[in-house]
């Protein structure tokens, strides 16, 4: 009950912390939406691990969570302007099939796929197939969906980004978490500096905007509770089901609408992401 429960408050915070993130980059600069957001929970993490005074556990889990922060980095980027410029209903489901990567990987390396992981992908695949279409009103004809490519960039980035957290969280969740943070805050610093965005247009949301950072740490620091608790299983699935806080939120404080369609293809990738967590 207690994985349960933690899993559940992980999805609310991820959740949460994708639509604020999306909503912002309606507004605002992607890159100086990430800039503060990261950056504010780099300060955090650094300040747990200079007061637990424990050194890095060594080169190569290192490097397995740099490539880490790097792939989450862009998918975060991928992530906030798909929710940005699309329905948050459509890139938000699509998005989490990011947990899929790891299946992905794992089959490559010799793994077998569970039944239930089958099913889930047939379905994410049909639900993908269903969300992603929408009219084309100067033909007539049927197009991709505003924010598809972007979801489905994002999902790579963060499936990535679980490949490689897992292989660096062997030895140390603490020390990978901070390594991916500070990865991933260099690097959208440098594309900041090559492309300089409005730094200073956050200044008004500032507070908004750092929620973002600390909600997206809260929940890894959640579901890493909720997997030593309980079932790793238990606390994939739980967490698992982030769009739909995502969702509900764009379609009560935004008034998203979705057609019956899209509705059904979104509900279809939902329980495809949760068939493949539960494997």
């Amino acid at each position: 009950m207690v994985a349960v429960a933690l899993g559940l408050a992980a999805s609310f915070c991820w959740g949460l912390a994708d639509f604020i993130g999306g909503t912002k980059s309606r507004t605002l600069d992607v890159l100086a939406v990430l800039a503060v957001s990261q950056a504010v929970a780099l300060v955090l993490l650094a300040v747990v691990a200079v007061a637990r005074a424990e050194g890095p556990p060594g080169v190569e889990p290192v490097l397995y969570a740099a490539g880490a922060g790097a792939a989450g980095a862009a998918g975060l980027a991928a992530l906030y302007r798909g929710l940005a410029v699309g329905a948050m209903a459509v890139v938000a489901p699509i998005a989490a099939l990011g947990a899929g990567i790891p299946v992905v990987v794992g089959v490559l390396t010799g793994d077998r796929l569970a039944g239930v992981q089958v099913a889930g992908i047939l379905l994410a695949l049909t639900g993908v197939a269903l969300a992603a279409r929408e009219e084309a009103p100067e033909d007539g004809g049927v197009r991709l969906a505003v924010g598809v490519g972007l979801a489905a960039t994002a999902a790579l980035g963060i499936g990535l980004f679980l490949v490689g957290m897992d292989a660096a969280g062997e030895n140390d969740v603490l020390w990978a978490l901070l390594v991916a943070r500070l990865t991933s805050v260099v690097l959208v610093g440098l594309a900041a500096l090559a492309t300089r965005p409005d730094l200073a247009a956050t200044r008004p949301h500032l507070s908004t905007v750092a929620a973002i950072g600390l909600l997206d740490l809260g929940a890894n620091a959640l579901f890493t509770l909720a997997s030593t608790e309980g079932l790793v299983s238990v606390a994939s699935v739980c967490s698992s089901l982030y769009p739909v806080v995502t969702i509900v939120l764009a379609a009560s404080l935004l008034g998203e609408r979705v057609r019956p369609a899209r509705s059904a293809g979104i509900a279809l990738v939902m329980l495809g992401v949760v068939g493949i967590a539960a494997g």
